[in-house]
């Protein structure tokens, strides 16, 4: 396979166009958006499962216009404007961004993607899930995605497998001491943990099988997991068609230079922007 130059999408395709289009008026909150990016998709599906009014402005990440400066000052999604303050205020950074609209659904919607705060060790678990997926998982898919060298991908596909490995102990281990948490329990539904890792495992199953030719663990839990994350209308309704992320990440499997600040961090060693 060789790259073929294909460039990144700008707009969303598919269920998320539906989706940007339902969600064009003015609101409190102004998500912006790039239409590919991960770390976006996980505040995307939290805001449709929290039922949190918003709108969305999609920007190009890489031109960095300045209406994205100006609420995310190194021109990273997903940002958020604030309208309803006198004058408006802005939040970057996708986990501050989620405890932010957790913090917002508890007085308005009553929702949440945590288990009850009657069960304070069982939210512990979920925040070990994601800290794993955090630390470990979401670097590990793009170490995996970016490297050119075959031994490389050899390592680097050894190495995302064992991420999800570790996490799907991680929820069987919540299964055990506390019944489970989100959406690995046949009848849960969406949690925190889910909303966190959802992007990077959906794009391990079209852009790492594409480009790398990933398959995702075998297992009855684990395939019905999937189903239940990629089938939940609050994911699914963030979700493009496959070309979108196919076409988009091309530039991050052929490790072009300055794919972007998180692809730099990669090569460079250094921890994610």
């Amino acid at each position: 396979m060789t790259d073929s130059g294909k460039v990144y999408h700008r707009s969303c395709t598919g269920p998320a166009l539906q989706t940007v289009q339902q969600h064009a008026q003015d609101q409190d909150i102004t998500l912006f958006a790039g239409c590919f990016c991960p770390f976006v998709q996980r505040v995307w599906a939290a805001l449709e499962y929290l039922h949190i009014p918003y709108k969305v402005n999609e920007v190009d990440p890489y031109k960095k216009p300045q209406e994205l400066l100006n609420v995310s000052p190194k021109g990273l999604v997903p940002a958020l404007m604030l309208n309803a303050f006198d004058q408006p205020r802005a939040l970057n950074e996708s986990t501050v961004i989620l405890d932010f609209l957790e913090d917002i659904a508890a007085k308005s919607t009553h929702r949440s993607l945590f288990p009850p705060s009657t069960d304070p060790y069982a939210k512990a678990l979920v925040r070990l899930q994601s800290d794993h997926i955090s630390r470990t998982l979401v670097p590990a898919f793009y170490r995996y995605l970016q490297a050119q060298d075959p031994e490389a991908q050899i390592s680097g596909g050894k190495e995302f497998h064992a991420a999800v490995q570790s996490l799907v102990e991680l929820f069987e281990r919540a299964e055990r001491e506390v019944g489970g948490t989100g959406l690995w329990v046949e009848g849960g539904d969406l949690g925190w943990a889910d909303v966190m890792v959802a992007p990077w495992i959906f794009r391990a199953t079209n852009v790492l099988k594409h480009y790398r030719g990933f398959e995702m663990p075998r297992g009855a839990k684990f395939e019905a997991w999937l189903e239940r994350l990629f089938e939940h209308p609050a994911f699914k309704r963030t979700c493009s068609d496959e070309e979108l992320y196919l076409d988009s990440y091309e530039r991050y499997a052929f490790n072009r230079p300055n794919t972007s600040q998180v692809a730099n961090a990669i090569n460079s060693g250094r921890g994610l922007p």
